[in-house]
């Protein structure tokens, strides 16, 4: 069953609502149908019977065409009762329809009890009357009833009546919970898009007293998130000018200093701090540094290998038509460039595939390394991991690389997975939904 049930909220409620509501209406139209209707039917069709029989019983007295003529006017008044003899011969006639409804069994079976006789009979024509043939001395009588003296028509009328019940509360039941569900799908888009970056505004506060704590909830919460990243940027501001200022006056007094072995260790010593510096603060100023903006990743991409290839990389890259996407271009621009170096630190051939699949844009990054075991993946993206004992080439960085790209992915509503490359080493897949996926 859980598969075959609606997953929305909005269709859930309607199922809860209507499902009830249509299941005890069809008990009560069952129910009203076998007590009533058959019933009903069954004893009006009998009355037709006895009344029949009355016809058959006073015409076999005396079977002569007067005393017919003399029957067929009485079974036209009162009776209302068409009755003709015609010579004997098969009882069943052509039909208008090959079967006819349920309820005809039921009649059928009152008439031969009350006649003891066969008959046929055929109400599958249109028109106000029903026909039946009965075999009597001299022939067969046939006799057109008019359908309300064999047929309640009370229980059609109810049938509809309870479908027009079940539909009108249906279609109000569709009016009150879409009223109730859009409240919830704006606030779920607004914590969506608040995920992703971007800052999906004011909007009016709607719906039951639950959904309307929810938005203030996440009104507070957005607050406090923004505050709380203000915060880190005025750190991360004040940390970053604390730290470059020591090591601009370090690299000045290297430049006035002679050259020797110990001064150039001292200036590979300073840039691999400045390069940890860069790479810890492009890492803790995380998702917040832009704002998302319609872009071709395949051109991002494009540029991210070609500042690869112009510093001596074997690296190209494949692409599949145009891959738009609402993106912070400055961060997948580094999330993609911290691919391409990792991989190109650990192997020597780097390709590139951009493609969509699974209505998000895919771009496979490929090298010919040695991998990293399937066990490790995930603590390959642990922030400062280095997998040194598995990834020997790995002789710079801090371990931030995997851990900035799946932060910038992730700040997009995608992702970055790891897994075994068809060149023999690893594959990084950077996943960045489509516009509105």
């Amino acid at each position: 069953m859980r598969d075959i049930l609606p997953k929305g909220l909005y269709w859930r409620t309607l199922l809860i609502i209507a499902a009830p509501a249509a299941i005890l209406q069809l008990i009560i139209t069952v129910v009203f149908l076998n007590d009533h209707w058959e019933a009903t039917s069954k004893r009006m069709s009998q009355a037709v019977a006895a009344d029949v029989a009355l016809v058959i019983q006073l015409y076999e007295r005396d079977p002569t065409p007067e005393r017919f003529a003399w029957i067929a006017a009485m079974a036209w008044q009162p009776l209302r009762l068409d009755i003709a003899l015609e010579p004997a011969g098969p009882l069943e006639a052509a039909r208008c329809r090959p079967y006819g409804p349920a309820i005809d069994r039921y009649l059928t079976n009152s008439l031969e009890l009350e006649l003891k006789r066969p008959l046929w009979y055929d109400s599958t024509c249109p028109g106000t009357q029903v026909k039946m043939r009965i075999p009597i001395e001299g022939g067969v009588l046939s006799v057109k009833a008019f359908r309300d003296r064999v047929q309640a028509r009370s229980g059609p009328l109810f049938v509809l009546w309870i479908f027009g019940a079940t539909v009108f509360l249906v279609i109000v039941s569709i009016v009150f919970i879409r009223n109730q569900v859009r409240p919830i799908e704006t606030l779920a888009s607004a914590m969506e898009m608040f995920g992703r970056g971007e800052d999906p505004g004011v909007f009016g506060v709607r719906g039951a007293r639950e959904v309307r704590q929810a938005t203030h909830a996440f009104f507070d919460m957005r607050q406090r998130i923004k505050r709380h990243i203000d915060q880190r940027g005025q750190l991360l501001a004040g940390v970053s000018h604390d730290l470059r200022t020591p090591l601009t006056r370090l690299k000045l007094q290297f430049a006035l200093m002679p050259p020797s072995p110990d001064l150039e260790d001292a200036k590979r010593d300073l840039e691999e701090m400045q390069a940890t510096l860069d790479e810890y603060l492009a890492f803790a100023q995380g998702q917040w540094s832009e704002t998302p903006e319609a872009a071709d990743v395949g051109a991002l991409a494009a540029e991210a290998v070609a500042a690869a290839a112009r510093a001596g990389a074997d690296v190209t890259l494949t692409r599949d038509g145009e891959l738009l996407a609402p993106v912070r271009a400055g961060a997948v621009r580094r999330a993609l460039s911290n691919l391409i170096d990792n991989a190109v630190a650990h192997g020597d051939i780097v390709r590139l595939h951009a493609h969509v699949a699974a209505s998000a844009i895919s771009i496979d990054v490929d090298d010919d390394g040695p991998g990293i075991p399937a066990d490790l993946y995930e603590d390959a993206f642990r922030p400062f991991s280095r997998l040194d004992e598995t990834r020997t080439k790995n002789t710079k960085g801090v371990g931030l690389g995997l851990a900035i790209a799946r932060d910038v992915a992730r700040s997009h509503g995608g992702d970055v997975v790891l897994s075994r490359s068809p060149l023999g080493g690893l594959r990084a897949t950077l996943r960045l939904p489509l516009a509105g996926g």
